[in-house]
């Protein structure tokens, strides 16, 4: 559903690498018992960690604040100047129990709450408050223009609105349109009640008044694991949003799911970096460290990154490729200007052997590139798209865990994930998480079709839309629309999705994403979308021209290339990288035409590329 339509990864800058700490080869003794301890574990095959088995969110929160009171739970700087303030699991309890008792004194049964905001601790309080009885929680992107925020609004019968001050505009705009709407409540505001507007901490307090009054009636609540809970609009990247129908089943299933294939631990501190309303940081990077005592810090910014890792030390983060790529793509970049790649190489090289009999000495003779990221980070988690396999390598090289998860907002999101303690396959997804079946129907000679899910973090149903959901549901299965195909052990590897595939006139299947993450490659090319576009307007030709929509790399086209190139030339330059490209592929995966494109792709909160958006455009202009 978000438009990125300026989205720009921020020029990272890191320190000098110089690796002059690495330690002495010669001083490094081989345990051999240690080694006969990693032959032994390669043969025997790995039992999933022990699983928890909650039924709902409530039961986790209960959980956590009888558990961790003391630990600290959302750091959060208040500004860039100040250091981080900390906001322990006790006062988060005290707050949510607070508001919850406080709303549901002024909310019908199952009114609809619209929260948007920022990543901020307001936000994570309105987030549980709602989950354990307030009501039902529509978590909206902070990047929606006005338009589309009062249709979502209207479309899910919002009573209430919880804002932060930065959408305060936004909201007073649409306030006369959005007539369902009784309550304004601004974040971090001390404001009484006026008119139908009011401060988010002032709740709070009358909810604390309520309490020490011995009304008990908001824990009391007594949640359905079925009932409809959440609402959550789709990205839409292949059509338009739909409304997503989330129970607390769906998300206490992804928690045991993930608890089952890895572990963390209550030292264990989440870097936050992506949008919360999206389910793969709210319930993964939230509600999972959350049942598990750690601390959340929140990235100020995707400008902020280097400076907000170094500061917050934490050692997992949840990402997306794209995010990735640019780490790694900076990182080399630095090791290479200071002229220390060929050492680098070397000792990825030699860890890696002494790691095969179970000497991990990656963390120290790579410390230098790890305090970069903050010195602790050991868990890094990609999902949302496809990553190129030598940049999952390079993470484990450098001596952290590479995660990949796969799923869907009508998955909540995880259906199959990683798990930490088996051998990494770099090009796959992982294996389905626990109690959830995924098969593949329709497969062709190379063994892909599409994938089909079924389980407990299957959604309820798209919200006022029995025929959406007739088509995606079939005989208990969620139908994903993802194109991959599952090896002996259960992996799955993903090759696209079914809409966006292109049917050549001779019947091949093409799947763009597979070109993509090739042309990603090229230092010249930024960004890049593949798609099948018609060689004429007759109606009666259908053949597709395999074409790729290009955005250069202008700096490294400078670089690489010289400067003050005509427009001319840089696509002489691109061309001539695509048709290099061209010789990997099969003859009829070739891409045929390129385009040269000057503005940003319009893009979803997980980074991806709007095909049909983009294609649209297209259309329009002929």
């Amino acid at each position: 559903m978000r438009i990125l339509r300026d989205f720009k990864m921020p020029n990272i800058k890191f320190k000098k690498i110089e690796m002059n700490n690495i330690p002495d080869m010669e001083n490094v003794k081989v345990d051999y018992e240690k080694v006969k301890e990693a032959e032994e574990k390669k043969n025997k095959k790995h039992k999933p960690y022990p699983s928890t088995e909650y039924k709902t969110v409530k039961e986790i929160f209960i959980h956590s604040m009888q558990n961790y009171a003391d630990n600290t739970l959302i750091l959060q700087k208040p500004n860039h100047k100040e250091p981080y303030k900390e906001y322990t699991y006790k006062k988060f309890g005290e707050d949510v129990v607070a508001l919850g008792t406080k709303l549901i004194k002024m909310l019908p049964k199952n009114a609809r709450v619209v929260v948007v905001s920022e990543t901020t601790y307001d936000w994570y309080v309105s987030y549980m408050t709602m989950l354990c009885g307030a009501g039902i929680l529509v978590p909206v992107d902070k990047e929606l223009p006005e338009n589309e925020l009062e249709n979502v609004i209207n479309r899910s019968r919002a009573t209430a609105v919880i804002y932060s001050a930065k959408k305060k505009d936004a909201v007073k705009k649409i306030e006369n349109n959005i007539p369902t709407v009784k309550y304004f409540i601004e974040m971090d505001s001390d404001d009484h009640i006026v008119d139908k507007h009011m401060g988010f901490n002032y709740l709070i307090q009358e909810g604390k008044e309520i309490l020490d009054g011995g009304d008990n009636s908001y824990l009391d609540i007594e949640i359905d694991p079925e009932e409809f809970k959440m609402l959550i609009f789709t990205s839409g990247t292949t059509s338009n949003s739909k409304g997503v129908m989330i129970c607390n089943r769906n998300l206490a299933a992804n928690i045991n799911a993930v608890s089952a294939f890895v572990k963390l631990y209550q030292s264990d501190r989440l870097f936050s970096v992506l949008p919360l309303h999206h389910t793969y940081e709210s319930t993964i990077g939230f509600l999972l460290p959350f049942a598990c005592g750690c601390s959340v810090a929140v990235c100020e910014g995707l400008r902020y990154i280097v400076p907000n890792l170094q500061e917050s030390k934490p050692t997992a983060m949840l990402a997306v490729p794209l995010l990735i790529e640019s780490l790694y793509k900076k990182i080399n970049e630095t090791i290479k200007k200071s002229k220390k790649d060929g050492i680098v190489n070397s000792m990825i090289h030699v860890t890696n052997l002494l790691k095969n009999v179970n000497i991990d000495i990656k963390r120290k003779v790579f410390k230098e590139i790890l305090d970069n990221l903050g010195g602790n980070l050991r868990i890094i988690v990609s999902a949302a798209a496809p990553i190129d396999a030598k940049i999952a390598k390079w993470v484990e090289d450098i001596g952290i865990d590479f995660l990949q998860g796969y799923g869907l907002t009508e998955t909540a999101p995880i259906a199959a994930l990683t798990p930490e303690y088996e051998p990494l396959r770099y090009a796959s997804t992982g294996i389905a998480v626990k109690d959830t079946d995924i098969k593949i129907i329709n497969p062709n000679e190379a063994g892909e079709g599409e994938i089909l899910i079924k389980g407990p973090t299957v959604m309820l149903g798209y919200y006022e839309d029995e025929k959406a959901t007739a088509e995606v549901m079939k005989d208990g299965y969620f139908c994903s629309g993802d194109i991959g195909k599952i090896d002996e052990d259960g992996f799955i590897y993903i090759t696209g999705r079914s809409k966006n595939v292109i049917v050549t006139q001779n019947g091949k299947n093409i799947y763009p994403e597979e070109i993509e993450l090739m042309l990603g490659n090229i230092p010249e090319i930024a960004e890049c979308m593949v798609y099948g576009k018609k060689e004429s307007e007759n109606a009666d030709d259908k053949e597709l021209i395999i074409t790729a929509k290009i955005i250069p790399n202008y700096e490294k086209i400078e670089e690489l290339h010289g400067k003050n190139l005509s427009e001319d030339e840089i696509y002489k330059i691109i061309w001539d990288k695509v048709k290099e490209n061209n010789k990997k592929l099969t003859s009829y995966k070739a891409v045929k035409k390129i385009e040269i494109k000057k503005d940003e792709f319009e893009k979803t909160t997980t980074m991806k590329i709007k095909r049909y958006a983009e294609i649209n455009k297209d259309n329009a202009q002929k």
